[in-house]
């Protein structure tokens, strides 16, 4: 399993936490190294002192005059850290604290080099008291306080967290600056990916950063340029063959009834998907931004191509069954996707072609099936490029590969997508869903 975040703001902040948190600690370690343990010994070393002398000075007293003299020791010793008595017994602390440990092994260290055997106690007051053996009798020292409780104070520990936090909080607040602008470049990269042109992104902060979004924005133009560029070569070629295409039309008529019939059909059939061709090529070249969001009924859209359809003699089987209020879209560029759709379906499948519409929250959509041979799934998303025909999948007559490429754009161009799916009874179902909520489409772009 790995622990690790995936994403480059929680792999900085935890590191940052990190190297604060190891940096705590090593200041704790320095502190107690060349701090706290250099006084400890300055301190065992007075205390050491202090005890030779006082039991040097017991030596010289008479004994009827010892305890007199250890009592008003004791009692200076206490007077000196205020005369606070300990309201329970000493039972009630037996334990040393680390710091107290490491205070009574050196104090006893260094006595024991003098000859003196020690042993320890807390006095009633919670004092560290210590036994002086002597001839007759034993004496007992209160040692003055000279150590805190612990090694780390409150206030230490108080003013290291107050770092820590703030430090980390500075960090993660650094972080995300540095973060935010790298999220604005993805989500106009995967804007730039599904068709859509982004909001050009601000090209301040960091040198670094500001690079980028210059960069990506410097791209951006350029491939809006290419696309216009692209798109005015494609609508001059196709303006240009039409008057050659009209001229040849025009002959055909002339021609009809002095030559063969079925060389004018054949003829006639050429120029027909000539001028096919060229309209994809036109409605390729079409920018649909032009044209605005209204409310489309896909319904009553779906009975219009039928209609058309019919027109052109060919059977369209309806299936109407979205209902709910209109989706919003562009309603000339939707017309010009399932025209494509189906004339694809009669120029590629098998008859029947059936039109359908539906509802699946958060989509709407309308679907083209028909009954043939069907498309390889691998190919399905090489088959929305510009100029993809499928092989031996799908024959029929020749085209510009244009169609599926005009119906995923003018898809995405809505926020929605363009699915190339495979029939329940054999064959192609080539659907295009749409969002339901308007906000979806705006959100998208």
């Amino acid at each position: 399993m790995n622990w690790r975040p995936r994403s480059l703001f929680g792999r900085n902040a935890l590191f940052i936490v990190a190297l604060i948190v190891l940096g705590q600690l090593g200041g704790a370690v320095l502190l107690r190294q060349m701090v706290v343990k250099p006084r400890l010994d300055q301190a065992a070393d007075g205390v050491a002192r202090t005890v030779a002398a006082i039991r040097a000075g017991l030596v010289t007293v008479p004994a009827a005059q010892r305890q007199a003299f250890v009592e008003a020791f004791n009692a200076r010793a206490r007077a000196a850290d205020g005369g606070r008595e300990a309201p329970a017994p000493a039972l009630l602390r037996p334990l040393l604290t680390p710091l107290e440990r490491g205070f009574v092994r050196r104090v006893s260290a260094r006595l024991a080099d003098q000859g003196v055997e020690v042993i320890w106690r807390r006095d009633p007051s919670g004092r560290l008291a210590l036994r002086l053996p002597m001839e007759g009798s034993d004496a007992w020292v209160v040692l003055p306080g000279l150590l805190p409780e612990r090694e780390f104070t409150g206030a230490w520990l108080a003013v290291s967290t107050v770092s820590v936090v703030l430090a980390i909080a500075g960090a993660l607040w650094l972080q995300r600056r540095l973060d935010r602008p790298l999220a604005r470049v993805v989500g106009a990269a995967r804007a730039l990916a599904g068709g859509q042109v982004p909001a050009p992104l601000p090209e301040d902060g960091p040198t670094e950063i500001a690079t980028v979004s210059r960069s990506f924005n410097q791209l951006v133009a350029s491939l809006q340029q290419a696309e216009r560029e692209r798109a005015l070569m494609l609508a001059g070629l196709s303006h240009d063959l039409r008057t050659p295409l009209t001229k040849l039309r025009l002959g055909v008529e002339i021609l009809h009834g002095r030559s063969e019939p079925e060389l004018m059909a054949s003829m006639t059939r050429s120029i027909e998907e000539l001028d096919a061709i060229v309209g994809q090529f036109l409605d390729f070249a079409r920018g649909e931004e032009a044209e605005a969001l209204v409310p489309v009924d896909l319904d009553a859209l779906a009975r219009a191509v039928h209609a058309a359809a019919a027109d052109h003699g060919r059977t369209l089987r309806v299936e109407a069954s979205a209902g709910g209020p209109p989706v919003p879209a562009r309603p000339k560029a939707l017309r010009r996707v399932l025209d494509n759709l189906v004339e694809n379906a009669f120029r590629h499948g098998k008859p029947p072609v059936v039109l359908r519409t539906g509802r699946e929250a958060p989509w709407a959509w309308i679907e083209v099936e028909d009954r043939g041979p069907g498309i390889d799934p691998a190919q399905a998303d090489l088959l929305k490029q510009p100029f993809r025909r499928a092989g031996d999948a799908r024959s029929g007559a020749a085209g510009a590969g244009l169609g599926l490429a005009i119906a995923e754009r003018i898809a995405r161009g809505h926020g929605g997508r363009f699915e190339l799916l495979p029939a329940a009874q054999g064959g192609l179902r080539a659907r295009v869903s749409l969002p339901l909520d308007p906000g979806d489409l705006l959100s998208r772009r």
